[in-house]
């Protein structure tokens, strides 16, 4: 769907597409819809495996995301006791709105997922069609949907007759470098119930090699009559705005620029570039700390926080030697000392954040979904 309303012109079997988009020039920080879900704001934080836990949906939140999503939740869990994940899938009352994605081949084993998910809290269900793992396209699931449009169209069927909330899709180009399946599968899910499409305009095959091509992202727009959101090489707010008014699409899909720098995503919503501040950013890390310890337990926390340090500390942030001591701590506790000696005017911003994340509440009172989180790239 154009912004513009514009439709292809059919011509003796060849389509005309349109010159050039002539009306107003969308505002990232306008909101849209998605079904009967208002989104806040025109930059929607991505589902990363292994990233998109509560505290980081949290963080994009504060930071101007107007969707956040979860980490991608194996619908597998309902049959198979022994998949491997990180866990299960906490819910809170202040993460609204959500969309919960899940992933799998058979119908009925999606749409029971996704009723699971709907009464868990979700606001949204999208069904990834676009993850390239082998370990998920081998099932059938992911990508792989992009060569079996008859598995893809039958569960995007199964789950919007399952649920009363919109049902999305994320999509790749296709499966092999060049394909231009997404142009076919996409207006397809739209027919039987797909209320959004997200689109990765990366084959599988390129993993995240590569550029994401965007003219097929405007192609797509041309033939649905739902959003769009465009995913891939979205960096900085001029490249953002330059593809909202190149595709048409209705917002833009943040993934791996928004790891270490939520700063991103409140520049794509208001434009003010923002290179935080020593204090700034440990004030911020160290509540991001605290927010995962909080949700996972300090002990799980400490490992699995690793990565972050180097993103949030790229360019050599805090000094030489800093991520390699934050990598090697034993304990937040440790962490928090680490970082709070390195910058200790940011002891006020941590102070604030210990009141903040107090507000919360009980962690008890969270919704837990049954069902487990995959461990694989959600696409």
């Amino acid at each position: 769907m154009r912004l513009d309303g514009a439709r292809p012109q059919r011509t003796l079997g060849c389509t005309v597409q349109p010159t050039a988009l002539t009306t107003r020039r969308l505002d990232l920080a306008s909101p849209f819809q998605i079904g009967e879900v208002e989104i806040a704001s025109r930059v929607v934080l991505a589902p990363m495996a292994g990233v998109s836990v509560q505290a980081f949906r949290r963080q994009g939140r504060r930071f101007g995301a107007g969707l956040v999503c979860s980490e991608m939740v194996s619908a597998c869990g309902l049959s198979h006791g022994n998949a491997r994940t990180l866990g299960y899938l906490r819910i809170a009352r202040d993460e609204h709105p959500l969309a919960v994605q899940v992933f799998g081949s058979d119908p009925a084993t999606v749409a029971e997922a996704a009723r699971m998910c709907e009464a868990a809290g979700a606001d949204i269900i999208d069904i990834n069609f676009g993850c390239p793992v082998r370990k998920v396209t081998k099932t059938g699931a992911g990508a792989s949907a992009l060569d079996n449009h008859d598995v893809a169209i039958a569960v995007t069927r199964a789950v919007a007759e399952a649920v009363a909330v919109p049902v999305t899709v994320k999509l790749r180009a296709g499966v092999r470098n060049g394909s231009r399946d997404c142009l076919v599968l996409g207006p397809k899910l739209a027919d039987v119930g797909a209320e959004a499409i997200t689109l990765h305009p990366r084959s599988a095959q390129q993993m995240y090699t590569g550029r994401a091509d965007h003219a097929l992202t405007a192609e797509l727009v041309d033939l649905v009559d739902v959003p769009v959101m465009a995913s891939g090489d979205i960096t900085d707010r001029t490249r953002a705005q330059e593809v909202l008014d190149t595709t048409g699409a209705s917002a833009v899909m943040i993934a791996r620029g928004a790891q270490g720098d939520p700063w991103l995503l409140a520049e794509l919503v208001d434009g003010i570039p923002r290179v935080p501040t020593d204090e700034e950013l440990v004030g911020e890390l160290v509540r991001f700390v605290r927010e995962v310890a909080r949700e996972m337990t300090p002990e799980r926390a400490v490992g699995w926080l690793r990565k972050f340090y180097g993103w949030y500390l790229r360019g050599g942030r805090l000094g030489p030697g800093m991520r390699a001591a934050l990598a090697q701590a034993k304990t937040v506790e440790e962490v928090e000392r680490l970082l709070l000696a390195a910058c200790p005017a940011a002891q006020a911003l941590a102070d604030q954040s210990g009141h903040d994340i107090a507000a919360l509440g009980d962690i008890e009172d969270d919704e837990l979904l049954d069902l487990p989180i995959s461990i694989y790239s959600a696409g």
